[in-house]
């Protein structure tokens, strides 16, 4: 059973990674329907957080259907996100994780995210102090390096480890590859078999099928998968593949009518939580994956993505459903 210091979170986890704009509560909520076992709210800023900023506070809203939960802040001064862990601490979710790998220019490059990987014992300083500021446990997601020339991630996993963090999650690029190339897990694989880190390695990066989990698994050792851009649209992924680890076989694809439904579910959900206007508008990046494989999809994603009110939408996707319900998906 792996745990992220007390917290027991399966034998295999699968995790959901914390993704700007897309990992909010609304498709949180849809993830964990279908089987992720650790979720993170999308990053926080530090210091939006100590100045009381409404999309930054906003971001701290959790449910205890989601539990266990970690919230993530991400920041460059030490003091700001001292001050920071403090207010994620009263908000009692199970875990604090810092983001010391976002490779946005916005963001990294003013030493926060994955820029502070040019600063190594700074990184150490402030996660010590958060670790010490805290009760709950601290868990890291980071990158390889900054660039191919600095991967300096073992010692980069031995520094956090020594300053007690719980868990670190590692994302097979670098800062410069941004999301581009293929993701390098052999680097992940060599942190988790070394013998002087004993806390939990969680893999990210390119796991898009269930097969590909499987693989990544046995190959390369780490105690859990962390799953980003392959949820957005399709949170089945995560019951799909503990399904193929339990069985060796394919769950067959969701249908049609839980396509419709759960995409339904997270418009409604989405409206609740950020208001009609915002709420409908960031629907608009999740329509493609709902709806992949649909042959001939493309004029319904136009209308969807036009439609400005939520009945609009609700009632597109009830033609979607009408249109599709005695045709084969390609």
């Amino acid at each position: 059973m792996v745990k992220i210091g007390n917290i027991e979170v399966g034998e295999f986890p699968l995790l959901l990674a914390p993704m700007e704009d897309v990992s909010d509560p609304p498709f949180r909520a849809a993830c964990k329907q279908n089987g992720a076992d650790v979720m993170y709210t999308e990053f926080i800023a530090a210091e939006g957080l100590i100045r009381d900023a409404h999309k930054s506070v906003q971001k701290l809203d959790i449910y205890d259907y989601e539990r266990p939960i970690g919230i993530q802040i991400f920041g460059a001064n030490i003091e700001s996100m001292r001050l920071a862990a403090d207010i994620v601490e009263r908000t009692q979710p199970e875990i604090l994780d810092i983001n010391y790998g976002c490779p946005v220019k916005k963001v990294a490059c003013k030493g926060a995210g994955a820029g502070i990987l040019q600063d190594l014992p700074k990184m150490q300083k402030m996660t010590e102090e958060i670790v010490k500021r805290v009760k709950l446990p601290v868990t890291v997601k980071t990158r390889l390096g900054w660039d191919d020339s600095s991967i300096k991630i073992m010692e980069v996993a031995k520094r956090l480890q020594d300053v007690g963090i719980k868990a670190l999650s590692i994302h097979g690029r670098t800062r410069k590859q941004m999301y581009k190339g293929e993701a390098n897990w052999e680097p992940i694989a060599e942190v988790k078999n070394n013998p002087d880190i004993h806390i939990p390695i969680f893999g990210n990066g390119d796991i898009d099928t269930p097969e590909k989990a499987l693989e990544y698994k046995n190959r390369y050792g780490v105690d859990g998968i962390m799953i980003g851009r392959a949820a957005i649209g399709y949170p089945w992924i995560f019951n799909e593949i503990k399904h193929y680890m339990a069985t060796g076989k394919k769950l067959a694809p969701p249908t049609l009518e839980q396509r419709v439904a759960v995409c339904h579910q997270h418009l409604v959900h989405s409206v609740e939580w950020k208001g009609e206007k915002q709420g409908v508008f960031e629907m608009r990046r999740h329509y493609t994956n709902y709806f992949r494989g649909f042959h001939g999809f493309k004029p319904f994603r136009t209308r969807l993505v036009e439609a400005g009110s939520p009945q609009e939408v609700i009632d597109i996707l009830g033609e979607v459903g009408v249109h599709y319900a005695n045709k084969v998906l390609v």
